[in-house]
């Protein structure tokens, strides 16, 4: 049974003898010093308005206390200012990420409200119960385990609050379905690899996106595992999709 879920499993280096976990860190490391640059760059920008959205559906929450993970630099949590929360933790596997997350929230002048933290998501250092609202962008298919990880996400979220889930996702009409599967399996890695000089982590991108049970399946899994009132709201035509879910 093990044998059988392992050879699914979708890694950036492939290698045998380290877990998807560690995998994910060093190629997030890697690629750190140039991640927003080419993040902005391959999104042309939208990823900032889809993050926008997914911050207005946790409006009417009025949340006080907010968890961003899978953080990186820290632009998710930057959004959630809007929302005039006392306190942001974003909390990431890469230190290499939160490194650069930490000089541009000092920069911006973010640091009082915002705290980046080296964690897991599937081990979440937090009490029960800590936080009104929770975040996570292009990060649970990332997840060793996606249901420890949604598992955890719905331990730490105070009853009531809501988790908003922002990940991409595969177009269904035309064109869109086409223009996007070309960008992202050629335009996307070419250039991702010359960039960040990581060979793996754009071929990564592209895969880890297709091994996801994204839509109906993701919103199972989100209401067998305890969510409530589970939606999802898909933006730019179907290339992310915005998950919500309450506790």
């Amino acid at each position: 049974m093990t044998e059988t879920k392992e050879k699914k499993v979708v890694k950036p280096y492939n290698r045998e003898s380290s877990s998807k976990k560690e995998e994910v860190a060093e190629m997030f490391d890697n690629i750190s010093k140039r991640y927003d640059f080419l993040n902005h760059l391959f999104s042309m920008g939208i990823d900032r308005i889809w993050r926008k959205k997914a911050v207005k559906l946790l409006k009417g929450g009025n949340p006080k206390m907010i968890l961003d993970l899978a953080t990186g630099t820290g632009d998710f949590a930057v959004a959630l200012l809007k929302l005039n929360p006392e306190k942001v933790i974003g909390v990431d596997i890469s230190q290499g990420m939160l490194d650069v997350g930490t000089k541009k929230m000092k920069k911006k002048g973010f640091d009082e409200v915002i705290e980046l933290r080296l964690g897991d998501s599937e081990n979440l250092e937090f009490d029960d119960d800590t936080f009104d609202a929770l975040t996570v962008g292009f990060g649970v298919r990332n997840y060793q385990d996606l249901e420890k990880g949604l598992s955890e996400m719905l331990r730490v979220l105070s009853p009531g609050g809501k988790a908003a889930i922002l990940e991409l996702s595969h177009p269904k009409r035309f064109p869109i379905k086409q223009l996007y599967g070309f960008y992202s399996r050629r335009i996307m890695p070419f250039f991702g690899r010359k960039i960040s000089k990581d060979k793996r982590a754009y071929e990564y991108l592209p895969e880890s996106v297709a091994a996801f049970p994204e839509g109906e399946k993701f919103m199972e899994i989100m209401r067998k595992i305890g969510y409530r009132d589970v939606k999802a709201k898909l933006v730019s035509g179907g290339i992310a999709t915005i998950y919500t879910g309450i506790k």
